[in-house]
């Protein structure tokens, strides 16, 4: 093999005490070299704590640790003339041993400590980690573009609770007593309420019009806000229909608005929406809180208007051209009555209120076709919207 050696790495026997014979200064002086050369070897051996700690018990365990057992193989025995000589260099060396074990145990704690850091070692002119960022849902997102809108009409974003009691919610918007929208069979009301007065029952509320109420008795008139928000209703869950869903209703006061105002706003705001290509129209309906009442209608932007994809009828309009998107009108004096002595004189002011719902209009602009998938929470459907 020519001057190249193979060696193999040989590893020595564990010290072992064994008794003296010979107790002469010489004799004492080779066994306690013999000794700490053992332990010193053993110790610089050592890798990590858990050698450390079987080492230190080897040598320094009460019952059969090696210090023990030099004490009863080396002093005891030993002639009287010779045990000062013994007891002195059996305490040096029981000094010296403790000494090893504890710097030892520094140097394996250090070992550690410089592994434990060479694994958390970063390079920090690698590129970071990316973490995906989430997106708008999509119902959030078309609420969020509405708001947007109105605030750049000058409008100011008012919210109010969802819990709310029956005059806020029905009386002071003008709704009779035996209105139906009153009825258990339609609201949601909170159990155990029969022992206080009509107008204090609580519910959850089933318009964000409430809103409207709370907004006039804290500012006086003019105003003008939208009120995004949740709003809920015992409606069975199905494709076009779910127990909770969210409303941006609006309200503008004045001293001189009239209809053609309302017609104005929400062409401008359909058409921000929607495109400049859609047309609107209105036609009379009822609701309790306004009078004249309207729904505002806008040609179908997914047919163009003409109730036809292709060769197949278009659903989204069920032919018709139309969709509608929202219910409006003049705001009912008897609504003013309720908030009069702030300001709200009906022989005054008058106003206009619109209210539409965010979930309707994002399945139109998204062409979904059924508003469960808004709320299931899978992430592959929404994700597209991201």
């Amino acid at each position: 093999m020519g001057p190249y050696r193979l060696h193999m790495k040989t590893k020595t026997a564990p010290y072992a005490a064994t008794k003296l014979s010979d107790y002469t200064p010489g004799a004492l002086d080779d066994a306690v070299t013999m000794l700490l050369c053992a332990v010193d070897s053993e110790a610089a051996a050592l890798e990590d704590e858990s050698e450390w700690k079987a080492f230190r018990d080897r040598w320094m365990a009460r019952k059969n640790g090696i210090l023990t057992q030099i004490n009863d193989l080396w002093l005891k025995p030993a002639p009287r003339d010779a045990k000062r000589e013994v007891g002195q260099r059996v305490n040096e060396m029981r000094s010296r041993v403790e000494d090893t074990v504890e710097q030892a145990a520094e140097r394996c704690r250090q070992s550690a400590s410089q592994a434990h850091l060479a694994s958390d070692w970063i390079d920090i002119s690698l590129p970071g980690i990316r973490r995906p960022l989430g997106a708008e849902h999509p119902v959030i997102k078309t609420m969020n573009e509405i708001v947007s809108i109105f605030r750049n009409l000058g409008y100011s974003v008012e919210e109010g609770p969802e819990i709310e009691t029956d005059y806020y919610n029905f009386e002071s918007l003008n709704f009779p007593p035996n209105h139906p929208a009153r009825d258990t069979q339609d609201t949601l009301f909170i159990g155990q309420q029969d022992s206080k007065p009509l107008r204090d029952r609580l519910l959850l509320r089933t318009h964000t019009s409430p809103v409207q109420i709370r907004t006039m008795e804290k500012l006086k008139p003019p105003i003008r806000i939208v009120i995004p928000g949740k709003v809920y209703r015992k409606d069975p869950p199905d494709a076009s229909h779910s127990p909770m869903f969210h409303q941006i209703e609006g309200l503008a006061v004045d001293y001189h608005i009239k209809f053609g105002d309302l017609k104005g706003t929400l062409d401008h705001f359909i058409k921000a929406l929607l495109g400049s290509t859609v047309k609107t129209r209105f036609r009379p309906s009822f609701f309790p809180f306004t009078e004249p009442s309207a729904e505002m209608m806008v040609s179908c932007f997914i047919c163009g208007g003409s109730g036809w994809r292709a060769a197949d009828p278009c659903r989204p309009c069920k032919q018709s051209g139309w969709i509608e998107i929202l219910g409006c009108g003049m705001v009912d004096p008897n609504v003013f009555e309720f908030v009069k002595q702030n300001g709200y004189d009906p022989a005054q002011v008058t106003g206009f209120a619109f209210g539409m719902g965010v979930d309707r209009l994002a399945l139109l602009k998204y062409g979904v076709d059924d508003i469960q998938l808004f709320f299931q929470g899978d992430v592959r459907f929404l994700k597209q919207f991201g």
